[in-house]
């Protein structure tokens, strides 16, 4: 049996995604801004290119990774709920940081396809990039933009937040817990969290908060802001 053969089972897919992952987090204990999502996701497709294999083939299986992706969102709710205390005692702290930073990332990224020439279309497409995928690839959607440029950028927030955000803020004197969780779960959603929950459960937990936040946030002042855009 041939690899060609191999990579139309179901099981190729995800093999290769356990593989790929497994090397990518060796590598992450060496190089700790390097994001085992963005090496995992380079092995990939750097094998699917050079062998040949059609992303098809490596989808079969891997989207069967899709399934424990809920549960895996749902447990950022436990560390959430352990941290709970601290995260109340904080609330308006942290809800204005989200709101601040919700706002902030629509108008920078329809500011910078502006200066740059773009349409209308590839403004809405940037605007919601910081949240969730699920949640910005509907909004994009909504406002006419392009979903699954949406989901892309979503995704490359989400890497260069987790990889580059947390020294960038050490560098900047930001130390503390709450607000290291806040900026990165506002601006790195879900990927920026997984990285952070690693280094302290606290930061994990208010990173998920701020995720939820932003959101919910940016959902409801997609709108205002779109509206004065145009």
């Amino acid at each position: 049996m041939n690899l060609h053969n191999i990579s139309e089972q179901p099981i190729f897919g995800l093999a290769l995604s356990i593989i790929s992952y497994s090397i990518a987090l060796i590598l992450y204990r060496r190089w700790r801004w390097l994001h085992p999502l963005f090496i995992s996701s380079a092995l990939i497709i750097a094998f699917l290119l050079a062998a040949h294999i059609p992303y098809e083939a490596y989808r079969k299986g891997g989207d069967a990774l899709v399934l424990v992706l809920g549960p895996a969102t749902v447990a950022l709710g436990i560390p959430l709920y352990k941290n709970a205390r601290n995260i109340r005692s904080k609330m308006v702290s942290i809800v204005t940081g989200v709101t601040a930073g919700s706002v902030s990332a629509m108008l920078l990224s329809a500011g910078l396809v502006w200066s740059l020439g773009g349409s209308m279309q590839l403004i809405v497409t940037l605007m919601p990039k910081s949240v969730t995928s699920p949640i910005a690839m509907e909004i994009s959607r909504q406002a006419g933009g392009i979903p699954e440029l949406t989901a892309v950028m979503t995704v490359l927030t989400g890497l260069i937040g987790s990889m580059f955000g947390p020294a960038l803020l050490r560098l900047c004197g930001v130390r503390d817990d709450i607000s290291i969780g806040t900026a990165i779960g506002t601006a790195a959603h879900g990927i920026g969290t997984a990285k952070i929950i690693r280094d302290s459960e606290l930061q994990g937990s208010v990173g998920g908060f701020a995720m939820g936040a932003a959101a919910i946030l940016t959902s409801i002042l997609f709108i205002p802001v779109y509206i004065w855009l145009r």
